[in-house]
C-alpha cells in the first residue's frame, strides 16, 4: 500500500471540498511523474458511491487499476485490449473505447467519473467521451466529473478549463471542464527532487527549421511537416550522429527519440547503431509494441524511436536522454515529451534534453494563449494595477531581463465567493478599443461593442479600405520624433512625426493649454502609445512627453487622409490588433 505525498493528499482534500459545494466538471493538473494514479486511487477509495475511471490507452487503465488494488481493495477492469469486462465492483477501470460500447446496464450507480489524460475530451459532438458522460448523467444527474492531466492546454483550442484556483480566468470561451481545483508546477517536482533534473544541451551541430509552421499560428498538417523535412533531408544523418555521439560520450543508458512522421522515424532508425534501436508507431501491433517496450525497459537496446505514441502512459525510469526531432505545437506538449525522461531511477542524476527543432520551447515557461506578436517576444509577468494578479503576457525585455514593453490586453484575474462559488472577473483592460457609439471599452480585436452591440471596424478592414482609397495613405513607420514647437501666438505644442524607410513622414500636433486638452492627449495618444499602459505618467506639457519618449512605442501602420492640401492622421494600427 502506498502513502500519499503531501501534495497528493492536498489535491484529494481540495477536490472533495469542491464537489461538496459544486458539481461542475473540474480538473487536477499534475506534471508527469507526480503520481496521478495514486490520487485517482485515493479518490476512488473514499468515494461513497461507485467510481468509473477512464483512460484512452490500456497502459494507463492497468496502471491506475494496480495502484487502487495496492490498497487491498477489489476493482474491475472494462477493457477489451486487457481481456476483461467487469462491471460489478465499486470501482471500474476502463478504456474509453470499450466503455463507449458497453450495454446500458453498465452505466447504473456511478457517483464519480474520473478521466485520466482529460485534455483528450472534445468540447462538443458525438465523441465517445461525451456519449459515455451523457449515459452516466442520465442515471445520475448529480454525477461528479473530475479530469486529470499534465497538459491542460491544446493547440487550436487553448485552455481546457475556464477558471484556475489561483484566481485566474484562463479563457472566456465555454469549456466542458469549468475549473482547475489544484495544480502543481513541474518546477516544484524538480526542486523537491521528486523528478530528476533536466539538462538542456545546446546543440552545436544543427537543427531543423520549422519556423514556417509556427508562423501560421495554427495546427499544421503532416503533409506540411513532411515537405519541410524532405527539403532538409541532409540534416537528419548529422542530427542522429550527434545524438549517438552524446549518448556514447556521456555513457547514457536509455534514449527516446521523438520523430515527426513514420517516414521520418524510419529514416532516423536507419542511421542508428544496428541492433541497438527499435521503432514504435501507431500501426505497430499491440503484441509487438508490448514486447519492444518491455525489452527497452530491460535495457536490451538503447534507442527507442517513436511517432506520437509514447507521450503518455509510458514509464521507463532509466531514460536519461530525450531527443526531440519533431515540431511541438505548444509548450504543454513539449513539457509532456520531456517528462518521459524525468522519472527518478537508480544511479540517475539528470536527463539530457536534445532539441533539434529550433522552436525555443522551455519546460518551465508558462503557456500563453495569446498569439505571439513576433519572434523577439518572450513571456513576461505583468501585475494588474486593479487586482494585483501577475498576468503572463508576451513582451519585450532588455539585456538585463527588465520588461520594456508588453502586449497584454486584459487582466485575467478573478475572485470566487467561497459560499456561493460565483466567479467575478477583474475586467481591467491594459489596452482597449473605445466604442464610437457609447464609449464602452472593448477588446482591441472586437468587431461588436460588448455594451451596445454597435459594429466596430477591425484593423484589417481599416487597412484594406485605406489602401483602396485615393484620398488615403498607409505609412509603415520606422521612426518617431517628438519636438516642442510654437504656434503663431507663441503657444507651445507637441509635434509628433512618423517617418517611413524613405524618410517620408506624416505628423500630428497636440496642445496642452488646458485640462481638457491634456485629457484628450491621454485618451487619443498616450493610452495606445505607452509600451506599459498600466504605468501612470504625469503629462502636463510637451517636455513631459519628450522626457518619457523611451516609454512610447511606434504603431505598425499609420493611416492618413487628405484634407485640402494636407494629410491628417486619422487611424493608427498597433501590433496586437493584427
Amino acid at each position: 500500500m502506498y502513502k500519499l505525498r503531501h501534495y497528493q493528499q492536498e489535491a484529494v482534500d481540495i477536490t472533495v471540498r469542491y464537489f461538496q459545494r459544486k458539481r461542475d466538471p473540474a480538473v487536477i493538473v499534475l506534471p508527469t511523474g507526480a503520481g496521478k494514479s495514486l490520487v485517482i486511487a485515493e479518490l476512488a477509495k473514499i468515494a461513497k458511491g461507485r467510481v468509473l475511471v477512464l483512460a484512452h490507452v490500456k497502459e494507463l487503465v492497468e496502471q491506475n487499476w494496480e495502484k487502487y488494488k495496492s490498497y487491498g481493495l477489489e476493482a474491475g477492469i472494462f477493457s477489451a485490449s486487457l481481456g476483461k469486462k467487469d462491471w460489478e465492483q465499486k470501482a471500474i477501470f476502463g478504456s474509453i473505447q470499450s466503455v463507449a460500447r458497453a450495454p446500458d446496464e453498465f452505466f447504473h450507480g456511478f457517483s464519480l467519473l474520473i478521466i485520466d489524460e482529460c485534455h483528450r475530451v472534445a468540447e462538443e459532438g458525438a465523441t465517445q467521451y461525451q456519449e459515455v458522460i451523457e449515459k452516466l448523467k442520465q442515471n445520475n444527474p448529480g454525477l461528479c466529473i473530475l479530469g486529470l492531466t499534465a497538459t491542460p492546454y491544446r493547440m487550436g483550442m487553448g485552455w481546457i478549463y475556464e477558471y484556475s484556483h489561483k484566481g485566474e480566468i484562463k479563457t472566456e470561451q465555454k469549456r466542458f471542464f469549468k475549473q482547475c481545483v489544484y495544480e502543481l508546477p513541474l518546477s516544484y517536482m524538480i526542486k523537491n527532487k521528486f523528478l530528476t533534473q533536466p539538462v538542456k544541451i545546446d546543440i552545436p551541430v544543427t537543427c531543423y527549421d520549422f519556423s514556417e509552421l509556427t508562423e501560421k499560428n495554427r495546427m499544421y498538417t503532416l503533409a506540411e511537416v513532411e515537405e519541410l523535412l524532405k527539403n532538409q533531408k541532409r540534416l537528419t544523418p548529422l542530427i542522429v550522429n550527434n545524438i549517438v555521439d552524446i549518448t556514447q560520450r556521456f555513457d547514457r543508458k536509455g534514449v527516446m527519440i521523438f520523430s515527426a512522421s513514420v517516414k521520418h522515424a524510419q529514416e532516423i532508425l536507419s542511421y542508428l547503431p544496428e541492433g541497438e534501436a527499435r521503432l514504435v508507431i501507431g500501426d505497430t501491433d499491440m503484441a509487438s509494441r508490448d514486447q519492444i517496450i518491455e525489452d527497452f525497459k530491460n535495457k536490451k537496446f538503447k534507442y527507442l524511436v517513436n511517432v506520437s505514441v509514447l507521450t503518455t502512459g509510458f514509464d521507463a525510469p532509466h531514460v536519461d536522454v530525450i531527443a526531440i526531432l519533431r515540431p511541438t505545437e505548444s509548450n504543454s506538449l513539449y513539457q509532456q515529451i520531456v517528462g518521459r525522461g524525468l522519472r527518478l531511477g537508480p544511479g540517475k542524476t539528470d536527463c539530457f534534453v536534445l532539441d533539434y527543432t529550433g522552436m525555443g520551447h522551455d519546460i518551465f515557461t508558462p503557456e500563453i494563449s495569446d498569439k505571439r506578436p513576433s519572434k523577439e517576444t518572450v513571456p513576461v509577468n505583468i501585475e494588474c494595477p486593479q487586482c494585483g494578479l501577475e498576468n503572463s503576457f508576451w513582451g519585450l525585455v532588455d539585456h538585463d531581463g527588465n520588461v520594456i514593453e508588453h502586449f497584454g490586453r486584459k487582466c485575467r484575474g478573478a475572485t470566487q465567493d467561497p459560499a456561493t462559488m460565483k466567479i467575478t472577473a477583474c475586467g481591467f483592460r491594459f489596452r482597449y478599443k473605445l466604442c464610437h457609439a457609447c464609449g464602452a471599452e472593448n477588446d482591441i480585436t472586437a468587431r461588436e461593442c460588448n455594451k451596445c452591440q454597435a459594429t466596430l471596424i477591425d484593423a484589417d478592414a481599416k487597412l484594406k479600405q485605406a489602401k483602396l482609397s485615393k484620398n488615403a495613405h498607409v505609412l509603415t513607420p520606422e521612426k518617431i520624433t517628438f519636438d516642442e514647437r510654437l504656434d503663431k501666438n507663441s503657444n507651445p505644442y507637441l509635434e509628433v512625426r512618423y517617418y517611413d524607410s524613405d524618410a517620408q513622414y506624416v505628423s500630428e500636433a497636440h496642445f496642452f493649454s488646458n485640462p481638457s486638452s491634456v485629457k484628450k492627449f491621454n485618451i487619443n495618444f498616450l493610452r495606445s502609445h505607452l509600451k506599459m499602459p498600466e504605468l501612470a505618467i504625469n503629462i502636463k506639457g510637451p517636455q513631459d512627453v519628450i522626457k518619457n519618449q523611451k516609454q512610447l512605442r511606434l504603431p505598425s501602420f499609420i493611416i492618413a487622409r487628405k484634407q485640402d492640401k494636407f494629410w491628417k492622421i486619422t487611424e493608427k494600427v498597433f501590433a496586437e490588433e493584427l
